[in-house]
């Protein structure tokens, strides 16, 4: 029996590109959370609702777009976050990989200091969808990983697990809206007293000059 030919194959079809009215919506979404969330006394008090109503779009368009509430903070957390984390991934020192675990650690915390600083309302926020407890935000779980890591490079730190914990306890949004916002706290205040802290925690671990 002869055989068949092969047929060719069909060109895939091509990846569709978002509808240029979702894409408006989805900025225009962010734009009104962003904004109600800086207004906000406490987090918990923005709903999807709120969100909708300022941004101009029905709330199906939110759930359509973001899923629930807590996927719509942590969307608007990641945008704000992704320059942090391209630094973090593939910049020059002292962010970047390349950098020695001694000047990372503290660049690190730096780094996730001046973020909640000047995001704190949508830290504030994330910390909360956590369940439970908010160190099973995976947020947390990722900032925890890259500290646990960067200091376990460092000599005498074999398990940098409860030292990362303890660190990015400094780092908490609710401790940073306490100091900025009750205690009236500068930014170069608190980046100074976090430095200072680190420095005292890694210091056994320096190399002697």
């Amino acid at each position: 029996m002869p055989e068949r030919p092969e047929q060719p194959e069909r060109p895939g079809r091509p990846e569709r590109k978002p509808r240029a009215d979702a894409t408006r919506n989805r900025e225009a979404v962010l734009a009104a959370a962003d904004a109600l969330f800086a207004r906000c006394e406490s987090p918990e008090t923005v709903t999807m609702a709120d969100i909708a109503a300022a941004a101009g779009v029905g709330k199906a368009t939110l759930f359509r777009g973001f899923g629930d509430r807590t996927g719509l903070i942590h969307a608007l957390y990641e945008m704000r976050l992704a320059p942090v984390r391209r630094a973090i991934e593939e910049g020059k020192p002292p962010l970047g990989p390349a950098t020695p675990p001694l000047q990372r650690v503290p660049a690190l915390l730096d780094a996730v200091l001046c973020f909640k600083i000047d995001n704190r309302h949508l830290a504030l926020a994330l910390e909360g969808t956590g369940g439970d407890s908010p160190y099973a935000a995976e947020h947390y779980e990722r900032w925890h990983g890259m500290l646990q890591t960067a200091l376990e490079q460092i000599p005498g730190f074999a398990d940098g697990n409860f030292p990362a914990h303890a660190l990015l306890a400094a780092t908490r949004a609710d401790l940073v809206e306490h100091l900025v916002g009750h205690e009236r706290m500068t930014r170069e205040q608190m980046r100074a007293h976090l430095a200072a802290f680190v420095a005292r925690v890694l210091e056994p671990h320096a190399p002697l000059e």
